[in-house]
């Protein structure tokens, strides 16, 4: 052991212009913990709705409630790592999330099972930001202006584990039950901490905030939760949903602009175009991501009738071509052709949703699947990379939790989308009209992306 410690001590020193390789493995493990929660629930949203005896209408609380709690949980996180340092939140973070785990595992109900995944929400909020200040904290220590390799390497850990998330989904089911894809969540958080204690910098504080803007995060998860509850059952009888949504939206606006520690920080967006450009592709993007992999996983099962573990092969495609891709274009910072290209292929995806069927086969959708990949390789990683060239270093924690923030958006209106189109099952008649829907979506971040001129320069002065 001393002589390993030793050679790592070493490595330290004659590497110490180069970036700190010892933080990758727990910025990866921890920013991971999101997308394997993500990818697991896409084949195991049916076996649970039949374990409760509950409709998709319902199960799609268990997505919701994960996102809803990061949408609130990521700009507070980011904020806190800004002031506190990244290591404190990571730890905390991770360390709920073993919690949040345990609670899914024992759960006798269905709205506890959601209690869990929101625990988890806030959990998985943590390592993102803490990763992005670490990386800025590095960069600016070794001179790289732009470190691209490392955010590929983030971006394809999250895809890795994409791909083998619903696999593993399907086989955990198999294995036993839907209760160990929450168990899993106890010994990843076991060794995050373990790597977070050990080799995450200390770090004094820089600031701390005055306060937390409780009133503004109650009038955010107030606005969100009324649209959710309006969008997952839209009629004139709920017409009051949308109005409180406005209402409580647009008080929380005037009050973050007048509050010195808002609870989301809107200057970040202040006289910043093309980084709200960016946060509104984000949106846009995964948008359609997310409605895919909880819609299309819903309905290999119940509208083409295959198993959890097939379902979960089948998604094994889009993840593996998303890793593909970006292997290839990961290093080159460059976003704009990235964007375009993914939007394209996003759109040519959700025309391809129209024509399938119970018997639709097999090939055609691996094929799908595939198509779904391009995207996934190429969007996510061009937006980060724009975002750390548009955001000011000062509030990189809370940019980038604010990014986190938007993707989430998307998952929640993808909730919503899964709600209302399979609000009788998972058919292939509900997949068309979320598939229609999201031909507009596909189409509105192909136009984003091709219109921002702002972009060019992205990556040419990195």
């Amino acid at each position: 052991m001393t002589g390993i410690a030793e050679r790592l001590r070493r490595t330290r020193e004659d590497d110490a212009t180069g970036f700190d390789r010892r933080l990758i493995a727990p910025m990866i493990l921890g920013s991971v913990l999101n997308p394997i929660n993500s990818s697991m629930l896409a084949v195991a949203l049916v076996p649970i709705g039949h374990a409760f005896g509950v409709p998709p209408s319902q199960t799609a609380w268990l997505v919701s409630g994960l996102y809803l709690a990061t949408a609130v949980g990521q700009p507070v996180i980011g904020r806190l790592v800004d002031s506190y340092g990244p290591r404190r939140l990571y730890l905390a973070g991770t360390a709920l999330v073993g919690v949040a785990g345990l609670l899914g595992v024992l759960a006798p109900s269905l709205w506890v099972l959601v209690l869990s995944r929101v625990l988890l929400g806030f959990g998985t909020s943590a390592a993102y930001p803490a990763s992005m200040t670490l990386l800025r904290t590095e960069s600016e220590r070794t001179g790289m202006r732009s470190p691209s390799g490392i955010l590929a390497a983030l971006t394809a850990s999250g895809q890795v584990i994409a791909v083998i998330g619903p696999t593993l989904g399907g086989v955990l089911i198999g294995l036993g039950s839907w209760h160990l894809i929450f168990a899993i969540n106890v010994p990843l958080s076991v060794i995050c901490l373990f790597l977070g204690a050990r080799r995450l910098p200390k770090g004094a504080p820089q600031s701390a905030p005055s306060g937390t803007d409780v009133p503004g995060m109650l009038l955010f998860a107030a606005s969100l939760t009324a649209f959710m509850l309006f969008l997952m059952e839209p009629g004139f009888a709920h017409w009051y949903l949308p109005v409180l949504g406005l209402g409580a939206g647009a008080w929380f606006v005037r009050r973050e602009h007048g509050e010195a520690e808002p609870f989301i920080d809107l200057r970040v967006l202040r006289g910043n175009t093309p980084l709200l450009a960016t946060y509104g592709r984000q949106l846009l993007a995964y948008t359609t991501s997310y409605a895919f992999l909880y819609g299309y996983g819903q309905w290999l099962q119940e509208g083409r009738g295959l198993s959890a573990s097939q379902a979960g092969l089948l998604l094994l495609p889009m993840s593996a071509v998303g890793i593909l891709v970006t292997a290839i274009t990961g290093r080159r910072p460059e976003v704009r052709a990235k964007l375009a290209v993914g939007a394209v292929a996003q759109l040519a995806g959700c025309v391809a949703l129209l024509p399938l069927g119970d018997d639709s086969p097999l090939w055609l959708l691996v094929v799908i699947g595939a198509l779904f990949g391009i995207p996934q390789g190429l969007i996510g990683l061009a937006n980060q990379n724009a975002l750390y060239a548009q955001a000011d270093p000062a509030r990189m924690g809370s940019s980038s939790g604010l990014l986190r923030t938007f993707t989430y958006l998307g998952a929640l209106l993808a909730s919503a989308a899964n709600a209302a189109f399979f609000r009788d099952g998972a058919t292939s008649a509900g997949l068309h009209g979320m598939a229609w829907m999201l031909v507009a979506v596909a189409a509105l971040c192909l136009v984003a992306s091709v219109a921002d001129r702002s972009l060019v320069r992205v990556g040419r002065d990195t």
